[in-house]
C-alpha cells in the first residue's frame, strides 16, 4: 500500500490548499532560522506544491526539491512552473514505501504527513532518512502533535476523531514517540517550536551519539 502523504483540495487549474496560504509565513520564519545555512532541501509529501514555490522564492539561496506520489506530480509542476525559479527542480515521485531519491540533502521539509501516514509508514520514514541524508543535515517537520500522551487542544481532539473516522491508520501523532524515532535513526532535537491552530514546527539535526 502507498503512503497518502497529502489531502488536497482542488480549484480550477492549480491544485489549491487553503492552509497552505494559512501557515506558509510562521513555517518560513522557522525555515529562515534553521535552513539559512543550507544548500539543497527535499520536501516530502509537497502536495499542491503551494510550499515549495513559495518556499524556492523566499529562501533563494535553497535548491528546493519537492516531492509526492505520482498523482500529485501534475499539479506541482504547475506551481513551479508558474513560478519560473531557477532554483526548483522538477518534481521527484517519492512513496516512502518503495519511491526514494537517490540524491544526498542537508536538509528535509515535511507539512501536515505523519498523521495522514500510517504509523508502521512514519517508522519507516525514519528509518530510511539516513539514507538520503548528510552528515549534518537537518529536519523540520511541521503538523499537530500530542505531548504526554494528551491532545494540546479541543480542535486537535476533534481533527483526530475526523482523521480516524475517514481511515483508521490516521491519526495524530505522539511527539515522544517521533522524537525516539528521529532519536533511533541519528537526529536530535534542536527546536520544538509553537504554531498558529495548535500546530508545532519540530527541527532536529543529524549527529553522532
Amino acid at each position: 500500500m502507498r503512503a497518502p502523504l497529502r489531502h488536497n483540495g482542488c480549484v480550477t487549474g492549480k491544485p489549491h490548499s487553503a492552509a497552505c496560504e494559512r501557515n506558509r509565513d510562521p513555517i518560513l520564519s522557522v525555515l529562515q532560522v534553521h535552513f539559512s545555512d543550507r544548500e539543497h532541501v527535499l520536501e516530502i509529501g509537497s502536495g499542491t506544491g503551494q510550499h515549495a514555490a513559495y518556499f524556492a522564492k523566499m529562501l533563494p539561496m535553497l535548491t528546493w526539491q519537492a516531492s509526492d506520489q505520482a498523482e500529485n506530480l501534475p499539479g506541482i509542476r504547475l506551481w513551479l512552473d508558474e513560478a519560473t525559479l531557477r532554483n526548483t527542480p522538477p518534481p521527484l515521485e517519492f512513496d516512502v514505501n518503495r519511491h526514494w531519491p537517490d540524491a544526498r540533502y542537508d536538509a528535509v521539509f515535511s507539512a501536515n504527513t505523519l498523521h495522514i501516514m500510517s504509523w508502521e509508514e512514519v517508522r519507516t520514514l525514519f528509518a530510511k532518512l539516513p539514507a538520503i541524508a548528510t552528515a549534518d543535515a537537518k529536519l523540520a517537520i511541521y503538523g499537530p502533535f500530542n505531548y504526554d500522551g494528551r491532545y494540546t487542544s479541543d480542535s486537535n481532539r476533534d481533527f483526530d476523531a475526523s482523521l480516524k473516522q475517514r481511515a483508521p491508520h490516521m491519526g495524530i501523532r505522539d511527539f515522544e514517540a517521533v522524537n525516539a524515532l528521529a532519536h533511533a535513526a541519528g537526529f536530535a532535537l534542536i527546536d520544538d517550536v509553537p504554531m498558529p491552530a495548535n500546530n508545532r514546527c519540530l527541527v532536529w539535526q543529524r549527529q553522532d551519539f
